[in-house]
């Protein structure tokens, strides 16, 4: 599935804008035939979610269905086109009808999707789009859901959050990205597959191309360019379904956090002496791999600065906001950032697109977070490796990912289903099947505290990543004894694994405006002292590769009776404001 574009052949019809919404609090929808048209209960801004946007009508801690549909036209075409209709995402499983005709489905949150539709498309006459977006997760679903049975058999009903939630940020509902109709030729380009190497020099590009039909008299044009110079050009003729190649590039500049250096890969597709499709993917020439207790960057030893994040900004919950990523990116640079990890699911392609071109290390991670043992079956497994498919599918190609993490603190509630031979069978079997598809990059899943060095992670990561709140979760107030007890746990763990350490997460809540001149749980001053003591920890042991503090800004999470709305770990507010601990952070990361 390649991102949409606009060149000679292909067209994109923008569908973002207002819709119709309809809440449908008792499933009563498809039996009232709501795909053939509904009385609207409000309208709805997408991309976005609809929590914030519309609180005043109780969508704030809504989980359930919700119906949306708007109208389109489509001009009428001269020459035979396909019409795809591609969402984004639709945040947590989507159904889609068009004019009243079932279109397709698509579980899951995140990742886009598509469905061909040019069957049931209506030229020069108004199409009605309607789609189902359901929020609710289940025990099945990546992320998993949780109940209030669940709760009160763990003994935890305390901690039950409203949503229940299983995850500690806010499950939103919604067209949270974009959705589009593509015009697209007869045939066309489907798919690309890109890997690079490097040999002294010269950076090696290898492509695999995929196509939606065989051609008959066909000549395909493949072009490297620099910029505006093209610096290779090659023809292929008599293609079938699939093609694939390589290509060297001469006194190669690769790309790097210093220097992202982006090329672009041209495909020109021709059908008899005719331009049928093109379509250009810009690449960058990096090699990563892990040798000696270092992750290396085209031969270098380098060390990852950086945060955890969340897509998360008031009222837009999760939709996307091109200003945002903007500023985002600009906050890391000013703090001296060169990486982050997409915590807790996969973020929307502009981001990584974003990181390209800004030079900026991405560990990209899909939405199993938190998974309780006690509750996985054979459906969870197989959920599980699918979104892994489309993450890796959609992501591969991008210079900046650097690592695929599978996962984000399973078996925290000390279920001991999570060390069980069923748990390291699972976890086998996720980590080989992402080897399966990508070799080129390591994998890794970040560690919660309860299993210490017992975390059947530990075994099939190529580098440990391990999340720590010693000073805050545990041992509040009492920040050298934290870092001690940080130093000892690191040590423990590289003894018994020899494998590089990320700490993929650290920090405290902080209440910006509250001061204090000894050590007090949610002041600035807690936060600086904190961060700084685990900088101090981090740096004096030589197999560290990286530091990720939790989290890069503040963002909202269910009802909690240990979150004032947000959770408040950013080292800048939600509305990216900075925070004290962001003036010390920016002094440490960009000293000389």
């Amino acid at each position: 599935m390649l991102y949409p574009q606009t060149n000679r052949r292909r067209m994109i019809q923008e569908l973002n804008g207002f819709w119709e919404l309809k809440i449908d609090r008792d499933d009563s929808g498809r039996n009232n035939n709501w795909k053939n048209g509904f009385n609207k209960d409000a309208i709805i801004g997408v991309p976005g979610s609809w929590n914030e946007q519309l609180s005043e009508i109780g969508l704030m801690d809504y989980v359930g269905s919700i119906w949306y549909q708007r109208q389109f036209y489509i001009q009428p075409q001269s020459i035979r086109k396909q019409y795809v209709l591609r969402f984004d995402s639709a945040d947590f499983s989507a159904e889609v009808w068009l004019n009243g005709q079932w279109i397709g489905k698509h579980q899951g949150g995140f990742l886009p999707f598509e469905f061909e539709i040019s069957e049931f498309v209506k030229e020069d006459q108004p199409n009605r789009l309607t789609v189902c977006v359901d929020n609710r997760l289940n025990h099945d679903t990546i992320p998993q859901g949780i109940f209030t049975d669940d709760y009160i058999e763990f003994g935890k009903q305390r901690d039950q959050s409203y949503p229940s939630t299983v995850f500690d940020f806010m499950a939103y509902g919604g067209l949270n990205r974009s959705v589009r109709l593509l015009v697209l030729p007869a045939v066309y380009m489907e798919k690309v597959n890109i890997d690079t190497q490097i040999h002294d020099s010269t950076g090696i590009l290898y492509y695999r191309a995929e196509f939606s039909d065989n051609l008959l008299d066909n000549e395909i044009i493949i072009s490297v360019y620099d910029e505006e110079t093209c610096i290779d050009k090659r023809r292929v003729k008599e293609v079938s379904k699939m093609l694939e190649g390589q290509i060297e590039i001469k006194k190669c500049e690769f790309w790097c956090p210093d220097n992202p250096k982006l090329y672009s890969l041209q495909f020109e597709l021709f059908e008899g002496g005719y331009l049928l499709d093109e379509y250009s993917i810009e690449f960058g020439i990096r090699e990563i791999k892990l040798h000696k207790n270092k992750i290396l960057l085209n031969g270098d030893p380098i060390f990852l600065k950086g945060f955890g994040k969340h897509e998360d900004f008031p009222v837009l919950g999760k939709g996307l906001s091109h200003p945002l990523i903007i500023k985002d990116f600009e906050l890391m640079k000013w703090i001296g950032a060169n990486s982050f990890r997409t915590s807790h699911y996969p973020y929307s392609e502009e981001i990584m697109q974003m990181a390209d071109r800004t030079g900026f290390l991405i560990i990209d991670e899909v939405p199993a977070v938190s998974m309780n043992f006690k509750y996985v079956t054979d459906k969870t497994l197989q959920n599980h490796k699918t979104v892994l498919t489309e993450l890796i599918n959609r992501d591969r190609n991008h210079p900046s990912v650097i690592a695929w993490s599978v996962a984000n603190e399973p078996g925290i509630w000390g279920e001991k289903e999570a060390v069980s031979s069923n748990a390291d069978k699972y976890w086998k079997e996720i980590f080989n099947h992402v080897k399966k598809m990508d070799i080129s990059r390591p994998i890794t899943l970040p560690t919660c505290a309860v299993w210490k060095n017992r975390d059947i992670a530990y075994k099939y990561s190529d580098f440990i990543s391990v999340n720590r709140y010693w000073g805050w979760y545990e041992m509040p107030g009492e920040i050298e004894k934290a870092g001690a007890k940080l130093k000892e746990e690191l040590l423990s763990l590289f003894k018994l694994y020899h494998k590089p350490i990320l700490l993929s997460e650290f920090g405290a809540d902080t209440v910006e405006g509250l001061h204090s001149t000894y050590p007090q749980l949610f002041s600035e001053e807690y936060q600086t002292d904190l961060i700084n003591e685990y900088f101090k920890v981090i740096k004096s042991l030589p197999f560290t590769i990286g530091e990720h503090i939790w989290n890069f800004a503040d963002f909202r999470t269910a009802q909690h009776h240990r979150r004032i709305v947000v959770n408040k770990k950013g080292v800048f507010n939600r509305q990216r404001e900075p925070k004290s601990a962001a003036f010390m952070i920016r002094k440490y990361w960009t000293k000389k």
